[in-house]
């Protein structure tokens, strides 16, 4: 029994196959650029897209072939051959988006796959119910079996290799979808010709529909799978891609960000941050390995004079020259540094003997001596030079530092323009200060300590968000004593464990008490030191003080120096997590002044971002500065992390913030810190809706 072919379905069926190729081509792609679950909804997803995709077309291909007699299908075995046709382009998307693809590889794939569609071909074949059963061609059977395996094959191949994404790979994909399309329906209707009705055949079952009806809707409905299927591939494209553009911009807005607050900005040379950190690993190297490494501490000899009888201008072309000259006096390994002012200090790494850091620093006396042409002038300074050695003068960058320092502070009461190796005898030291260092160990018992009270401000609304407790020292003879005198003392010590938590417990309550007086709910900020930070009990403290005050722990913010969390950052972030449990917030204090990995930054559970006051001073004069202010602040807006600007102290500063977006404030411009019945009279005479940008 012959039949003829519908012109009309075998193109619809040819254009299903195209459709369902590309469909396979894009999400390869998909699945190749993500990863973990994503990977495997895309894989599953794809693999029924794609199986529907090819069983429509084969389908849509036997109702295209008419029979003088009507025919019907076994419901379960037509069921069965989609089935493999989705399981056979699961094993083919996972095998196309393989990291490689040996031709060992992609030969034993085709086969599989090719055996797998003929399959699905042959099963759907077996669905017609007829009698007598069809009848095969041996050698057109064969042949529709090769012709499976070379167009699976040549279908991995195209679709490991366009598995990337690229607006150029678009245009490839759609002419590799006509080829693999064209392949996919030459298999199928070679199989078409292999088969042999019987003259007389019968149709058990009756026909449900007409073939046209019939592959006019499995045609729509598998064209909307499809076109669903590429719409969700390209949104989550989109989405992938913004996502890469933006992180591409944080992390150069990162670097930048990095690069300036590590560099000084007029000799470009590294600040004191980027110097104690490489003299640190300098250190660290020669206590592995053994060795020694030197510091040098350059202070230039009447630079104030020049600079205040020529003017800044040549003032600081004259430490640009210096700095470049200095640069050129040293190796490739050395670092030469900026500390501020005319002050340098260079690290030597890997000095052999204590007398070649007497030679280097000789060198760069000559070389500093040497004249300064500048606007018909002939500029010459000097300079002094102290030297301290590791592992002879200190054990850490801070001390070895301080220890150049002071070798260089004997040269200059010795006569200047000269070298001085540090020793011990340079050291200076202070009764007044030891006096201090113990009064302060009583301080706490007899409650000379007493908190004070800085509002944070929202910036376009002026509303008191919050305030940050700040410790003050009420000396019974000396009065108020500044934070700046007695916290270092404290933190030599250890005393600033016990004053800490003696803060933190006193704000708390504090706060409470606001509470209990219906005044509006206010975010607590209390400062944790690097030593609170190291104490392993520091968060069953909290805990403890919250439990005590009864406060809320999401009115209680702790602010912890960007120093101190990116010291040892894998550690912190286990405590961070533990606070953040707790529910109490979480901010990074002056930030700007030391390391933040992007890939740390976004691990850490923080919500708020503090710009240090360093920043916030010459904002509106220093582009510099500027610019570090706009980096910070849209980072943070791209993490979702809140903003606060410390020390602003006039209006053309909070101008200019406001400009850049949402955020806080703190300075002098509204409030300086304050005792705890001076924030509630602000907040008693706050109007429920104010904008307010000065006292």
């Amino acid at each position: 029994m012959l039949g003829t072919y519908n012109q009309g379905l075998v193109l619809l069926s040819l254009l299903v196959a195209m459709m369902a190729s590309y469909t396979a081509l894009d999400l390869a792609s998909r699945i190749t650029a993500s990863t973990g679950a994503a990977a495997v909804a895309w894989l599953l997803g794809g693999a029924f897209a794609m199986g529907t995709g090819i069983w429509s077309m084969h389908f849509i291909g036997m109702l295209a072939f008419d029979l003088p007699i009507a025919m019907s299908y076994d419901i379960p075995i037509t069921v069965g051959s989609m089935g493999i046709a989705i399981v056979v382009s699961g094993f083919a998307l996972l095998i196309a988006t393989r990291q490689t693809l040996s031709h060992w590889r992609l030969a034993a794939a085709g086969v599989l796959m090719g055996l797998g569609i003929c399959s699905m071909h042959y099963a759907g074949m077996a669905a017609m119910e007829v009698l007598p059963a069809i009848r095969y061609d041996a050698l057109l059977f064969l042949a529709s079996v090769a012709v499976a395996i070379a167009a699976a094959t040549a279908a991995l191949w195209i679709a490991f290799q366009l598995r990337t994404n690229g607006r150029r790979r678009i245009l490839a994909r759609m002419g590799s979808a006509v080829i693999m399309g064209g392949a996919i329906v030459g298999m199928h209707y070679t199989g078409m010709a292999a088969a042999n009705f019987a003259p007389g055949s019968i149709c058990l079952g009756g026909p449900l529909a007409t073939n046209g009806w019939m592959a006019a809707t499995i045609a729509i409905i598998t064209f909307l799978i499809l076109c669903g299927t590429l719409s969700l591939s390209v949104l989550d494209a989109r989405m992938e891609s913004k996502t890469a553009q933006m992180a591409s911009w944080l992390q150069s807005a990162n670097a930048e960000l990095q690069r300036l607050v590590l560099h000084d900005s007029l000799t470009k040379l590294p600040n004191r941050l980027l110097l104690e950190d490489r003299l640190q690993q300098a250190v660290e190297a020669c206590r592995r390995h053994g060795g020694r490494c030197a510091v040098l501490f350059v202070d230039l000899d009447r630079f104030k004079t020049l600079n205040d009888s020529l003017g800044h201008y040549a003032g600081d072309r004259v430490l640009r020259t210096i700095a470049d000259r200095l640069r050129a006096a040293v190796r490739e390994e050395d670092t030469v540094s900026r500390l501020g002012g005319d002050e340098f200090v260079i690290l030597l790494r890997n000095v052999s003997r204590p007398e070649d850091a007497g030679e280097t620093a000789a060198k760069i006396m000559s070389t500093l001596s040497r004249v300064i042409p500048f606007d018909g002038l002939d500029l010459r300074v000097g300079s002094s030079i102290g030297i301290s050695l590791f592992p002879e003068h200190g054990q850490d960058a801070t001390r070895l530092i301080a220890s150049a320092d002071a070798a260089m502070y004997h040269v200059k009461k010795s006569g200047r323009a000269n070298v001085a190796y540090f020793s011990e005898d340079m050291n200076t030291f202070s009764p007044e200060q030891l006096v201090l260092e113990s009064e302060l160990r009583t301080a706490v018992e007899r409650q000379q300590l007493i908190l004070h009270y800085q509002p944070k401000v929202d910036l376009h609304t002026g509303r008191i968000t919050g305030v940050e407790a700040l410790v003050r020292w009420k000396h019974p003879e000396r009065g108020l004593v500044p934070p700046a005198e007695f916290i270092p003392f404290a933190e030599e010590t250890g005393l600033i464990i016990p004053i800490g938590n003696w803060v933190l417990r006193e704000a708390c309550v504090q706060n409470k008490a606001w509470q209990r007086r219906g005044l509006p709910d206010l975010v607590m900020a209390v400062n944790i030191s690097g030593l609170q930070f190291q104490q392993a009990d520091l968060v069953q403290t909290v805990s403890e003080v919250l439990e005590e005050s009864g406060l809320d722990p999401s009115l209680l913010e702790l602010e912890i120096t960007e120093s101190v969390v990116m010291h040892n950052a894998p550690q912190a972030i286990v405590m961070l997590e533990e606070l953040h449990r707790m529910g109490v917030g979480l901010s990074i204090d002056d930030f700007g002044t030391g390391y933040s990995s992007l890939n740390y930054l976004k691990r850490f559970p923080i919500q708020k971002l503090k710009i240090d006051q360093s920043f916030i001073a010459d904002l509106s004069v220093d582009a510099d500065d500027a610019a570090i202010v706009q980096a910070i602040m849209a980072m943070a807006h791209g993490l979702r992390l809140g903003i606060v600007a410390e020390g602003v102290e006039r209006e053309d500063q909070l101008q200019f913030l406001r400009g850049l977006g949402q955020g806080e404030y703190q300075g002098f411009l509204f409030s300086q810190a304050v005792p705890a019945a001076d924030v509630e009279r602000r907040l008693l005479a706050q109007p429920s809706s104010v904008v307010v940008t000065g006292n």
